[in-house]
Parts: C-alpha cells; structure tokens; sequence
C-alpha cells in the first residue's frame, strides 16, 4: 500500500451555508479552534460564506495557516452563496463571519472543480467533514474511494453532529450487506457520534475529537485494492496522464490512452453541442 502523507495539514469538507441548526455553527467553530491548537494548516474550498466561513475564519483569526481553493468560475462569480438563507446563532459564529475582522488567507485559484479536488487532497494529510451537501457528500465519497483503490492512504473523519451523517453510515452498511463493498472497507470512513444526548451537541468538542480521530488512524490497516498508480507512493496529486506506470505488471500507456480517451470525448460532446444533439 502506499505510504501514509507526512503532511500534517487537514482538508475540511462542509457546506457554505450555515444550516438551520446552532450545533453545526458550533461544531464548525469548534473545529477551527482545534486545528490552530493542534498547529494543523487548513485547507478548504475557499468561501467565505457558512460553515465553510466559519471554520477558516477561525483559524485565521487566532493565527492560524489558511489555504482556500477556488475554482476561477466561482472566484469570478463573487463565491458561493449561502443555499438555505441560514443566519448566525451566536455572536462568536457572527464575529469568524466578519470578514472585515478576518486573518490571513492565502486563496489558490484553480481552473476547475475537479482540479480543486486534486490541489486539496495532495496538500493535506486527512479530511475532516462537517455536515454539507452535494458537494460535500462527493467530496467525501471520493477521497474514501481513493483510500480504497491505494492512491492515498488518509484518514477520512465526519462529524456526526445531531447524527447528519446516519443515512451515509446505513448507507454504507446497505453496500456491505449487499456485497458491493467488502466489510473491512466500513472503516475506511470514521463517523465522530458525538454525546448520545444530542442537547449536548452544542457544547461538544468537536474539533478536538477530530484530531484525535485523526491520530488514531491506523494507516498499516487499511486493507487497498491491488492497484499500484506510482510505486508505492501518495499519488493524490498526479493528473491523468502524468504517472510514469512502464514496467508495473506490464502496463504501459494506459493513461495515455486514458487521456486520448478524454479529449475524443471532449471533441465528441462539442460536435454534438453545436449539431444541437445533447
């Protein structure tokens, strides 16, 4: 399997919208005070608007290192917007979202979703995900797949905050029971349940019971596919075509082909644009 990341920088995937429930909020802020106190780096999508904003502004705040990635379609478009109208509950969350009152933060802009992913995951050396949604739930399923098919090997944490992520967890017991995914795959993603009282939700350290989630990880147990992209290292980074894969099992080319693959169907779907097909 491949190595574990020496990187001690962690991605949060969560929403940016602030949700109707305070436990998120604070669970978002909780997350923030803990990876300054832990001296983690954040890397995150780069908005400043819901949780998203609540997490990097309070790490920036106290000092904190921030790494936004944005892809230059939402750059120019001012970011992303707040999906659900949610407000701040508190005054702490109101003050993080001051961006007038905001740290430091280094913004990447990057040409597309897909490579913000790529710049995310190979930065860091675990994902924490706090509630979210579409782009949230994928980001997530991706970087688990990557675990699973040896590209990385990270830890995948998601706080379970007022059980959000239940559905997934069923979700993904569904997969086992049904013999799509193999059981000792289940731990791939780590679920942080919280109190069983969910009146303590609010009150919770949520960021502390990430890092020590993540620093429970136990990277020589994780059990891969046969799949070996670049000799046994973290290939998280390395784009379609670019993996040097010459005397692995006798394969040779196969990106290559990959890639001459994606621009005949790039120059597919144009043609069809224009003929008014698709």
């Amino acid at each position: 399997m491949v190595a574990p990341s020496n990187s001690s920088a962690v991605a949060v995937y969560c929403a940016a919208s602030l949700g109707k429930q305070n436990a998120f909020q604070l669970a978002a802020l909780s997350l923030g005070h803990a990876l300054v106190e832990a001296k983690r780096p954040l890397v995150y999508g780069g908005g400043n608007m819901g949780l998203m904003g609540i997490v990097s502004g309070a790490v920036a705040d106290e000092g904190g290192q921030v790494t936004g990635i944005v892809p230059y379609a939402i750059h120019a478009a001012g970011g992303e917007k707040d999906k659900g109208n949610g407000v701040a509950k508190t005054e702490c969350v109101a003050e993080v979202l001051d961006e007038d009152r905001r740290g430091h933060i280094e913004t990447v802009v990057v040409d597309s979703m897909h490579e913000r992913k790529i710049e995310m995951a190979k930065r860091v050396g675990a994902f924490v995900g706090l509630p979210g949604g579409y782009g949230t739930f994928e980001e997530i399923l991706e970087v688990i797949t990557w675990n699973q098919l040896n590209i990385h090997n990270k830890p995948v944490v998601l706080l379970n905050v007022l059980s959000y992520y239940n559905p997934l967890r069923e979700l993904i017991r569904n997969g086992v029971r049904e013999g799509f995914i193999q059981p000792h795959n289940e731990k791939l993603c780590v679920f942080v349940d919280g109190p069983t009282d969910h009146k303590d939700h609010e009150s919770f350290n949520w960021g502390q019971a990430a890092m020590d989630a993540v620093a429970a990880w136990q990277h020589d147990q994780v059990q891969t596919l046969p799949f070996y992209w670049t000799k046994d290292t973290d290939t998280s980074a390395i784009p379609n075509g670019k993996a040097n894969i010459k005397g692995m099992n006798g394969i040779s080319g196969g990106l290559y082909c990959l890639k001459t693959t994606n621009a005949w169907l790039t120059r597919v779907w144009h043609a069809r644009s224009r003929s008014g097909r698709i």
